[in-house]
């Protein structure tokens, strides 16, 4: 009895679910393209730049947890104004699970060159808003001098 109970018990526990690991999770386009306020068509986009690699159902993508948190990095990175190419660079090296502080010597050059760049920017704004403000000045001067007739 006890090896008929043995036997049952090891054919009972390949049955019995093992706990989900928190990053098991996986997410449909949709409800990726939902969560960030996005549109599929941008995901897919990620996707061929490299961005994401979702597995394939048939013919649906499936995006687990690691694309998730690429595609939060990846919007991040998009509102901090970098280009896509550094951004992958800073994701593949946040994936890379090795010493983070390549990565962050890395962010670290790469924000002091957009902060340079939008540094200039400003500067090419002021020079053109004090340009506009000198034509404005001269229109309402010309304005001024002229007389109906």
């Amino acid at each position: 009895m006890s090896a008929t109970r043995t036997a049952s018990a090891r054919t009972a526990r390949p049955a019995e679910s093992a706990p989900a690991r928190k990053d098991s999770r996986t997410f449909t386009i949709t409800e990726l393209a939902q969560e960030f306020d996005i549109t599929p068509r941008a995901i897919r986009f990620y996707e061929d730049v490299g961005l994401l690699t979702p597995s394939r159902v048939g013919r649906n993508r499936v995006y687990a947890q690691r694309d998730r948190t690429r595609l939060k990095l990846t919007l991040r990175g998009k509102r901090l104004g970098l280009s896509l190419q550094e951004i992958k660079q800073l994701v593949d090296m946040y994936d890379s699970g090795t010493d983070a502080r390549p990565q962050l010597e890395a962010f670290q050059v790469i924000l002091a060159n957009h902060r340079q760049q939008l540094e200039q920017q400003l500067e090419d704004i002021r020079v053109t808003l004090a340009e506009i403000a000198q034509h404005e000045a001269r229109c309402r001067e010309l304005l001024g001098r002229s007389t109906p007739d």
